[in-house]
């Protein structure tokens, strides 16, 4: 069957209605512009981060040191050997020399490459020294990488004793879960950013619970893999406040995009009143473990620690997905608070549920309580600190 041909009358219509299609296109793309993250990425970057560190500054400078040789040597080689190729082809009459050796030739080529390579070297050893130089730190802090979070415990310095998960920011999930991308920290936002103060030597320590992930931070200069079973460090001295923004630099699994980092650095006085606040919000989490909690209260607790730390492989309806179990309706919840409570604190699946022994024992009282009575599961059923607390002996 023959198609009818389009008729010269038709296509300013067509051409109307493609152009209101490409305005509602560029419409939408300009409802989804971002803006330039400040200590964080821009928009159309092309150059590493804006540094705030001594070290990333010498990374800078040694960046741009490296490019600018080797486009030199590139511009020196290339040239000579297309000018030699021009000048001397055959058209013009030219014949190939022959010989098998020359020693100057031989002596440049070894000596000028030597002496290139010692000069570049020479240049970056001393910014590496210094980056692994992490003696007379003011504040130690470790860092955890997890499956896929970071906890951080201050260990030396103002602040020690604190410690807690940082989380990309459930909001951010659900919205990448949508395909709806939103904001110009997408994908950047944390629960609980690491806090610091300025101008001041910060050690970090790193290692991790399951796989190999790694901390970055590009505008602090900082890149150091978190390996289990080892212990690295690295440090930094930020020299702005302002807050600056990392993620995982390793491939650490399917989740590996969801693993921001966010680091806050305050001045001395508003690290000092971080501190207190924190050390007073620590205290008044320190629940008693022999406490006897209402069902109602460990539900409301629990639905807190779930959208937290469970939420983003589970999923808000408790659904799961793929070969992330269902909580929905499972029999471990429902039946079996023996075998759930060991999951929790001892993982499962080889590392794909990670522990959460780094939650307290009411957190994980609460959790429990808030799944085994939540959405189709309405077993009445609650768990109470003390049994979680004889669990982990």
């Amino acid at each position: 069957m023959m198609k009818t041909p389009m008729s010269w009358q038709s296509l300013p219509s067509r051409l109307s209605q493609a152009s209101l299609a490409l305005g509602a296109l560029l419409a939408t793309g300009a409802a989804r512009a971002v803006n330039d993250l400040p200590g964080g990425p821009a928009v159309r970057q092309i150059d590493l981060h804006p540094p705030v560190t001594r070290i990333a500054a010498e990374q800078h400078w040694l960046h741009n040191f490296m490019l600018i040789v080797c486009v030199v040597i590139f511009v020196a080689v290339f040239g000579v050997m297309f000018y030699s190729i021009l000048r001397h082809r055959k058209s013009l009459g030219h014949k190939a020399a022959n010989f098998h050796e020359s020693v100057a030739v031989e002596i440049a080529w070894t000596v000028v490459p030597f002496a290139i390579v010692i000069v570049m070297g020479a240049m970056a050893t001393r910014t590496v020294v210094a980056m692994k130089d992490t003696s007379n730190a003011d504040l130690t802090i470790k860092a955890t990488g997890y499956q896929w979070k970071w906890g951080y415990d201050y260990l030396k310095g103002e602040g020690e004793g604190i410690g807690f998960l940082s989380t990309l920011d459930n909001a951010q999930r659900l919205a990448s879960d949508a395909g709806k991308p939103e904001g110009d920290n997408y994908l950047l936002k944390v629960d609980n950013p690491l806090v610091v103060p300025v101008d001041r030597k910060v050690r970090i320590i790193t290692t991790a619970n399951d796989v190999i992930h790694a901390w970055m931070v590009p505008s602090l200069g900082v890149k150091q893999d978190a390996i289990p079973g080892f212990v690295r460090d690295t440090w930094f001295r930020a020299e702005k406040t302002g807050d600056f923004y990392g993620q995982c630099a390793e491939l650490c699994g399917k989740e590996h995009a969801y693993m921001p980092i966010h680091v806050k650095v305050l001045s001395q006085a508003d690290y000092a009143k971080w501190v207190e606040g924190k050390k007073k919000e620590m205290a008044a989490l320190a629940d008693d473990p022999a406490k006897e909690w209402k069902l109602e209260e460990l539900v409301a607790r629990g639905e807190k620690v779930y959208a937290a730390n469970c939420a983003a492989c589970h999923k808000p309806d408790g659904k799961g997905a793929g070969p992330i179990k269902a909580l929905d309706g499972s029999a471990i919840v429902l039946n079996d608070p023996t075998r759930q409570l060991q999951i929790l604190l001892n993982g499962a699946a080889n590392g794909a549920m990670p522990s959460w022994k780094t939650l307290s024992d009411t957190e994980i009282a609460a959790v429990m309580t808030y799944t085994k009575n939540s959405w189709s599961n309405k077993t009445g059923k609650a768990i109470q600190p003390a049994e979680v607390v004889a669990a982990r002996k």
